[in-house]
């Protein structure tokens, strides 16, 4: 039957998963760092996803479709609540209590504080200026706000000889890959490396940055470290 669907704009989807939290009827999911709609059957046409997505990535379309299927949604959603973690929204704000069993410091070992590697100011991607003069010649480092915070060698690992870019695609709601692309094309970058954390909003960055790179029509190739929320390396690639 031909009826009103969403329509979601994979180019555009920053990976924020604001709209999959908002679907009462579970019908939009998380893949690649991108929201897809999950089956055509679960969405019942009314957009309560359409505000909710910073991006404007979402649209209604009216095209063939399978009818909308209240049984099939009740189904889907009590299995949903069966296999779901306490908290089933986003992962990215998932309370976790991470243990750490050698925090302690002895009493008898003076604190040497570790010197800070950061080189410009400011960092920040909506903030930084696109024709910054540190821009050229740089090594780049585009990173999710968090991995600093996690990952405890961050300075000497990832900051240190590197021009350094921060952002969050959720918290930030927008599209950095137009900015970036401005930021790569106008400036000699010689190497792209971006960090992220290992949960499926982050994954909007990435797709940023690599779109902001095929936008520059720059041939450069793009390393990406994902790091775990209790401070691991869990990809490098």
């Amino acid at each position: 039957m031909k009826r009103r669907i969403i329509k979601i704009d994979r180019n555009k989807c920053s990976g924020c998963g604001l709209c999959a939290e908002a679907c009462h009827e579970g019908a939009i999911g998380m893949e690649d760092g991108k929201a897809v709609l999950l089956r055509e059957d679960y969405c019942d046409g009314l957009g309560d996803c359409l505000p909710a997505c910073p991006a404007d990535a979402i649209s209604f379309e009216e095209r063939e479709a399978a009818p909308y299927d209240a049984e099939a949604v009740k189904k889907h959603l009590k299995e949903r609540k069966a296999f779901a973690p306490p908290h089933a929204g986003c992962p990215g704000s998932r309370a976790a209590f991470i243990s750490r069993e050698n925090d302690a410091k002895s009493t008898d070992q003076p604190f040497t504080p570790s010197p800070g590697r950061l080189s410009q100011w400011p960092v920040q991607i909506k903030l930084v200026p696109v024709g910054a003069p540190y821009f050229n010649g740089a090594d780049l480092l585009i990173a999710a706000d968090c991995t600093a915070f996690a990952y405890g060698s961050f300075h000497e690992d990832f900051i240190k000889g590197r021009i350094t870019l921060i952002g969050c695609p959720k918290l930030d709601g927008i599209d950095y890959s137009e900015k970036l692309a401005a930021i790569i094309s106008g400036n000699d970058i010689k190497s792209i490396t971006a960090v992220r954390m290992q949960v499926p909003c982050c994954g909007g960055l990435v797709n940023a940055v690599s779109e902001a790179i095929r936008m520059s029509g720059k041939d450069l190739s793009l390393r990406t470290v994902i790091i775990s929320p209790d401070g691991m390396i869990v990809g490098d690639r």
